[in-house]
């Protein structure tokens, strides 16, 4: 039998890797914590195998914005595209929006909660994929709530994005889990009936 030859790694399981990390700490500590010298430590990589898969902290920084975009996208808008659009889709969007979060997806709770408040008065490349990736998320609500026969589909969804939003930051401040059922309460009452 001859011996096994040593392959190199798979460098996209690699960036798979990279990011996997980034995203959670960035949800927990934030976008501005992730630097090459920090995930080279945290993942056992070189700082120039890691700076190999990307070439700025921007990068990284963008690159996570978009795989916790698509985390978001997997867990709580595409299980919801199945129900009929209206009220039915509405209301699996946004308890698919409190789950996510009470199942905790990310370390730090939401990881548009964690990024946008870090970045919302930044200028720059970075603010504005947090700005157009959220900005699709309340587009697609407020698309929901006018199909749904909202009187003001606008504040619908800022309502229901604040409501879920309260209960993580509660829930990340306090650490009750109850938030999420008082979210649930506040939601039944307000959500059309679908």
């Amino acid at each position: 039998m001859a011996a096994p030859t040593k392959t190199k790694a798979d460098p996209q399981s690699t960036r798979d890797r990279i990011l996997d990390h980034s995203v959670q700490l960035a949800s927990a500590e934030g976008l501005e914590s992730l630097t090459i010298g920090r995930l080279a430590t945290d993942l056992g990589l070189s700082k120039s195998g890691l700076f190999g898969h990307f070439g700025s902290k921007e990068e990284l920084q963008l690159a996570t914005i978009d795989l916790g975009s698509e985390i978001f996208a997997r867990t709580v808008i595409v299980p919801a595209l199945g129900e009929p659009a209206g009220a039915p889709r509405l209301s699996k969007l946004i308890y698919n929006f409190l789950d996510y979060l009470e199942q905790s997806t990310f370390e730090g709770g939401c990881f548009w909660g964690s990024v946008s408040a870090e970045f919302d008065n930044r200028p720059g490349p970075i603010r504005d994929s947090i700005q157009q990736k959220l900005g699709h998320w309340l587009d697609v609500l407020r698309e929901q709530a006018a199909a749904a026969g909202a009187e003001d589909p606008e504040q619908m969804t800022f309502e229901l994005h604040s409501i879920v939003q309260g209960a993580n930051s509660a829930y990340q401040l306090f650490g009750d889990p109850e938030v999420f059922n008082r979210a649930r309460v506040t939601l039944a009452r307000m959500l059309p009936d679908g």
